[in-house]
């Protein structure tokens, strides 16, 4: 038995301190398994400025791109964005841009033909502890409970 002393497992505990008071609206935060084989509900969590995915959007493009490879395609919650354009030109190379009227509260990344990331979507307006408890949860490496679910369980939920 541990004591109260012994930290968590990694992946498993809250944000470090530096990544804890980093994260802040704008912020991607990733942990993204990039094998053949994923079983994450979650690969990531995003935490954009506004609801302008125009605006925002490049930004999450540009620091994916850099850490994985060019992205070719966004899938959106149309519920969650202001407008949605078709497509965006993003480091001179186009990325189209997908809607669904889902509701999950995520936003899919796709690098090449098939390879997909999900990110947690955290809505704009989210005060700043609810935010990062919604993003340690959806970087827990043992995390088996959808994005919707955790924005209701930290209070962040639109």
């Amino acid at each position: 038995m541990a004591d109260s002393h012994t930290p968590p497992p990694p992946g498993t505990g809250p944000l470090p301190n530096a990544v804890h008071h980093a994260v802040k609206p704008g912020t991607a935060v990733l942990r993204l398994q990039t094998a053949q084989a994923r079983d994450r509900v979650l690969d990531g969590a995003w935490w954009p400025h506004s609801r302008d995915l125009a605006a925002e959007l490049p930004a999450l493009v540009g620091a994916l791109t850099a850490h994985v490879g060019p992205i070719t395609r966004v899938g959106v919650d149309a519920a969650g964005w202001d407008e949605l354009p078709p497509r965006l030109i993003v480091d001179d190379r186009v990325v189209h841009i997908d809607s669904f009227a889902v509701g999950d509260d995520t936003v899919l990344i796709t690098r090449g033909d098939r390879d997909h990331f999900s990110l947690l979507v955290v809505p704009p307006h989210t005060e700043p502890d609810a935010a990062r408890a919604a993003i340690a949860q959806a970087l827990r490496a043992d995390n088996v409970t959808g994005a919707e679910q955790i924005l209701l369980d930290t209070g962040t939920g639109t």
